[in-house]
């Protein structure tokens, strides 16, 4: 009876992931698509001490492709715009962005510092990029949920 048992168990898990190729199963735990921010963490140590959600209109958007890294914020009441591109690198906990060009303000900031490196914790349809001290603990995080 327990032969059976194993035996249908292996066939319903083989019949799960038969619709799905070995790429497909990998890209679903994938950086590369099109995301969202839906709010931003700040921390105290390990503990997540305020939760910032986006004012009304507020939108950013980041996309992964292909090893390069583009997104745009949209602020309604600043006049000021935020734009960058530039390549990527992502293990299974860490995003590093290094930054080519961007709007004017942006352009600002990548003169001073080209290169961003985040803690990554990245799930199906949902990554949150880390921003740690030297110490490797979390200051800020921005949080995605996936478009596309």
């Amino acid at each position: 009876m327990k032969i059976v048992s194993y035996a249908l168990i292996t066939v319903l898990v083989l019949a799960l992931f038969s619709g799905t190729t070995p790429e497909e199963r990998s890209n679903l735990m994938s950086l590369e698509g099109t995301w969202e921010q839906v709010n931003q963490y700040t921390y105290d140590g390990e503990k997540i001490v305020d939760t910032v959600e986006p004012t009304e209109g507020y939108r950013q958007i980041k996309m992964f492709y292909n090893g390069k890294v583009m997104w745009s914020r949209f602020v309604p009441q600043d006049s000021v715009e935020w734009f960058a591109y530039g390549s990527y690198e992502a293990t299974d906990s860490t995003l590093t962005e290094t930054l080519e060009y961007g709007s004017a303000s942006m352009m600002k900031v990548i003169d001073t510092a080209r290169v961003f490196s985040f803690k990554l914790i990245l799930k199906e349809n949902w990554y949150s990029q880390i921003q740690t001290d030297s110490n490797g603990n979390p200051l800020f995080s921005e949080n995605y949920r996936r478009v596309d």
